[in-house]
């Protein structure tokens, strides 16, 4: 057990190393999160429940007895998480140019179809946008 939890935390930590640059994805920072901080959770988070807001603030109560490991991903894997968030809001405003340019039919706000017509069809959206979808996990 103890060599696949090592085999999964390599993994993990060069998947952050190739995406430090770029967001991670919420199930890798999940991942990474599982890898080093799953004892550390069964211990000290026992009853909590699991969404994201209260299992950080169970983390952050118990920083003083957290293995090493898991003090250093934890506050990684959150770091990325608030990242992506934001990249999903920063996606409305840096492509509303291109959706009115390129996807006559989308309404403004409607996210979901504007992202769908931006991947799938028109050739010569801004960079800022193409960024700012790439970020965001939906490409």
């Amino acid at each position: 057990m103890n060599r696949i939890r090592s085999i999964f935390l390599i993994l993990a930590v060069a998947a952050w190393s190739q995406a430090s640059a770029q967001t991670i994805k919420f199930e890798d920072s999940a991942g990474l999160l599982g890898a080093s901080c799953a004892a550390d959770i069964v211990a000290n988070c026992r009853g909590v429940n699991l969404d994201p807001a209260r299992l950080k603030d169970c983390l952050y109560r118990n920083e003083d007895v957290l293995s090493p490991q898991c003090k250093n991903d934890y506050a990684r894997a959150f770091d990325a998480i608030q990242k992506r968030v934001a990249a999903h809001t920063a996606v409305t405003k840096l492509c509303e140019r291109d959706v009115a340019k390129f996807c006559p039919g989308v309404q403004k706000g409607d996210r979901s179809k504007a992202i769908a017509c931006l991947l799938t069809g028109p050739r010569g959206v801004s960079i800022n946008c193409n960024k700012a979808v790439s970020e965001a996990g939906y490409r």
